[in-house]
């Protein structure tokens, strides 16, 4: 495990964690459920499950937006905070969450098959019309 530590939560407090180790690069995502959860795309890095220690939780909950994921969010403020896939030992974290500097770059966009139509992509990072089914770096820690 790397020196790596980062800190993040929601908008109000309630909800606060920390991840001691790397967190893998950003990826945008423009499918249709986080343009509804995020107002546009979601931009999320990740992390190990073992590597994420919640601080404070009186605000966190979650969700189950498929059979496949579930989110956690603040019930307090609302913020998204990360998205778990079933059958992984990672957990998605929403990269706004993290408290600045994170030293983070974008490494790929998925689902550009659903991006809608107020904005354009136009940075040189690979593009996935759906999943980049762990053909990204990190995909799968």
């Amino acid at each position: 495990m790397s020196d790596e530590v980062h800190d993040g939560g929601c908008q109000c407090g309630a909800v606060r964690y920390r991840v001691k180790g790397p967190l893998r690069g950003v990826i945008n995502c423009h499918c249709t459920m986080c343009q509804r959860l995020h107002g546009s795309a979601g931009a999320h890095s990740k992390a190990k499950k073992a590597s994420i220690s919640i601080l404070e939780d009186r605000g966190l909950k979650w969700y189950a937006t498929s059979e496949r994921a579930r989110r956690g969010f603040c019930g307090e403020c609302s913020s998204t905070l990360f998205w778990e896939p079933v059958g992984q030992d990672a957990t998605g974290i929403v990269a706004g969450t993290l408290d600045q500097p994170t030293g983070l770059k974008t490494i790929g966009h998925i689902f550009v098959g659903e991006k809608p139509d107020f904005y354009e992509l136009t940075d040189d990072v690979p593009q996935f019309e759906g999943s980049s089914d762990g053909k990204l770096e990190g995909d799968y820690l």
